[in-house]
């Protein structure tokens, strides 16, 4: 991994923020772009409906809450990108299109991806149940608020480990294809900058190399090697925002988790009760 400053010259935590704000919901009176199909429709808090709910996934902390980008983060901002090269035989489109088909198929093993049956597709809300250690999951989720022939993007609510998105792309350059995702991020609250800096960003970039190395497989790369890039664009924590740590998922979880045998004793006596007084 490589970690470099900031370049020169970078928008502002405000101007990334305002640009990801009019993408998603393009302003009135004008023409839609010729791509509008492919970014989600504007959306104040998720939804989560049964289409959204798979099997073994337990799919809380998504359900009402808002999407953060790094504007609505804590920590300090972070680019981190994760490349392959995919060879002269992939095109852009056969590499995006695999990786959207198939997207949770390519996570590290513990982790959990619920999506639409269709694959990704822009406004589909996804449940993640995210390995954490000790047993436990952190329940979280993301939003496809992009996607397209050669790339697609997610988006975080509140709670989960970092606000920001991640943008997966394919691009032919020279002879080859390079395929990559790319994370623009602040850790949501204080709790999750504390995890970030112990260990958090390196677990991080192993989850994608991980992720990027099974899709190489798939593509049938004989030895798929992912680069890591890391850029700090913003050392400055945003102390206003550290009252988000009241969202955060990986405390919700765990309590739920410890919770979870106490509520099925009670439903099983209310249960019991019921058909007793029947």
């Amino acid at each position: 991994m490589t970690e470099t400053a900031g370049p020169d010259k970078v928008a502002t935590a405000d101007q990334i923020g305002l640009s990801a704000r009019e993408a998603a919901a393009p302003p009135p009176d004008i023409t839609p772009p010729r791509d509008a199909a492919s970014w989600a429709r504007k959306v104040d808090r998720l939804e989560v409906d049964h289409r959204s709910e798979r099997v073994g996934v337990r799919g809380t902390n998504v359900a009402g809450r808002r999407l953060t980008g790094p504007v609505q983060g804590f920590g300090k901002m972070w680019q981190k990108t994760y490349l392959m090269d995919a060879g002269p035989q992939i095109t852009p489109e056969q590499a995006i299109a695999t990786w959207r088909e198939h997207f949770p198929e390519f996570w590290p093993k513990g982790n959990r991806f619920a999506g639409a049956l269709t694959g990704i597709n822009p406004g589909d809300v996804a449940l993640l149940d995210l390995s954490i250690g000790g047993g436990v999951k952190l329940s979280t989720g993301v939003f496809v608020l992009y996607a397209d022939a050669e790339s697609f993007t997610l988006m975080t609510p509140q709670g989960h480990m970092f606000a920001g998105w991640i943008t997966f792309s394919a691009e032919r350059a020279g002879d080859t294809t390079t395929v990559q995702a790319q994370v623009l991020m602040r850790a949501n609250d204080p709790l999750y900058e504390i995890a970030m800096t112990l260990g958090g960003h390196h677990k991080e970039d192993k989850f994608w190399a991980a992720t990027l190395t099974a899709l190489g497989r798939r593509l049938g790369i004989p030895d798929p090697t992912v680069e890591t890039r890391s850029t700090c664009v913003d050392s400055k924590r945003q102390w206003r925002h550290s009252r988000n740590v009241w969202h955060n998922s990986m405390v919700r979880s765990v309590l739920q988790t410890i919770s979870a045998p106490l509520v099925g004793l009670s439903r099983l006596a209310r249960g019991m009760n019921s058909r007793t007084n029947g």
